[in-house]
């Protein structure tokens, strides 16, 4: 028996108003989910307690069965984990964004124009990333280079009373003024996002960047704080040997914290860009090589929604069906026997480009026990069977065990 879910970040969405009054589910042809929907179980997931923060770290260890109110001590540690900080008991972790802020001379009067900006190669951040440490790290602090725009800080003996430090792609667009941090304990944060514009507004990279008509990475942004994360093992908890496939580090550190085998795929980066069928091969070759269960994330859908490209989201959806989910069936039909779970981890709507706890549809599809399901996958179809599943890291359950 194999299993295989296929995550789909910020899938799920609102009517909008350009596709016709459709969600991107609806609006995308995806023949291959909607073959699935006609048998499969359908529904509707609460993936996000209402008290919790939609935040992918909190959705993913969700649908992943850890119970967030149990496993959860932020979103930098799982990531830490996965760049390979072995954090001490005594530290705390932040999520480090390369961002794009806006001209005006006071820090606090600037704008977030762009949370990643745009999309900056890993191989450019890691060039800023060394510069900054360079001015900042020491006993106390310590910067490491992540993916892309996706980075890590690592404070010493810190604390997490610093206040609310507000996830960059909640504010994009936005005057910063209202969103810094005022707690006297993240004073020092603070004062290194300031001195981070100054250190890299004009960096020869961030030139070069202009130049070729993209936006500079000329600030860092502090976020996500948290603690040495500790799950159980994966495979004790289920009885599978699992494997993560997924673009970025907070997933990775997920898998790796979970026990499972963490695949790198090249050319996979987190976006639209991404090697879609490369996933999907790994996925087959771990499934070859022994494993009972395979996680893969794509990225791609959540960051559309934040940037508001709505054309793209729509486009996403369709290169998960047609270069992932085409490919899975075609391989797995191998095996006597095995299930696929397609869900979104959250929403991620256009019209809001942040996240939402809205429940997320899934459908679940088991070879052996196909059932009669819904003509196409979408929130208002899963919507309408009635089923529901309220309490979200129950669902690794009902998928494994039927």
């Amino acid at each position: 028996m194999k299993y295989v879910v296929l995550l789909c970040d910020g899938m799920a969405d609102y009517p909008v108003e350009e596709l016709g009054g459709k969600t991107p589910m609806q609006a995308a042809r995806k023949p291959y989910m909607d073959s699935l929907a006609k048998k499969s179980q359908v529904g509707l997931v609460k993936t996000v307690a209402d008290h919790l923060k939609p935040g992918s770290d909190v959705a993913n260890l969700s649908v992943l069965g850890y119970d967030p109110a149990v496993y959860y001590t932020g979103r930098s540690p799982l990531e830490a984990g996965s760049i390979g900080i072995d954090m001490k008991p005594t530290d705390v972790s932040f999520r480090c964004n390369l961002v794009t802020l806006s001209d005006e001379p006071e820090y606090a009067d600037k704008t977030i124009l762009d949370y990643c900006a745009d999309d900056i190669s890993t191989e450019e951040a890691e060039i800023l990333i060394k510069y900054l440490a360079e001015h900042f790290d020491g006993e106390e602090f310590r910067l490491y280079s992540g993916v892309s725009y996706r980075h890590c800080l690592i404070w010493n003996n810190g604390t997490l009373k610093v206040g609310t430090l507000t996830p960059p792609h909640d504010i994009t667009g936005k005057p910063i003024r209202e969103y810094i941090p005022t707690h006297p304990n993240a004073a020092k944060l603070y004062d290194m996002m300031v001195k981070s514009y100054d250190l890299l507004k004009d960096h020869p990279v961030n030139r070069a960047r202009v130049a070729r008509g993209q936006r500079p990475a000329n600030s860092m942004w502090l976020w996500g704080e948290g603690v040495r994360a500790q799950l159980s093992p994966f495979e004790e908890k289920y009885g599978l040997k699992g494997s993560m496939i997924s673009a970025v580090d907070l997933l990775k550190g997920i898998g790796k914290f979970s026990g499972m085998h963490v695949v790198r795929v090249e050319g996979a980066t987190g976006y639209i860009d991404t090697n879609f069928e490369g996933k999907a091969q790994a996925a087959l070759k771990e499934l070859a090589d022994g494993r009972d269960f395979v996680y893969i994330h794509v990225e791609a859908p959540d960051e559309c929604g934040h940037r508001h490209e709505i054309e793209n989201k729509v486009k996403s959806i369709e290169y998960i069906d047609g270069r992932i989910l085409k490919l899975l069936l075609e391989g797995m039909e191998q095996y006597d026997d095995y299930s696929i779970l397609v869900v979104p981890d959250h929403p991620t709507p256009l019209a809001l480009r942040t996240h939402t706890n809205d429940p997320v549809p899934f459908l679940i599809y088991r070879k052996s026990r196909e059932c009669p399901g819904v003509d196409c996958f979408s929130e208002e179809s899963a919507a309408a069977t009635g089923l529901r599943v309220n309490t979200g890291h129950l669902l690794m359950e009902k998928f494994i065990k039927g």
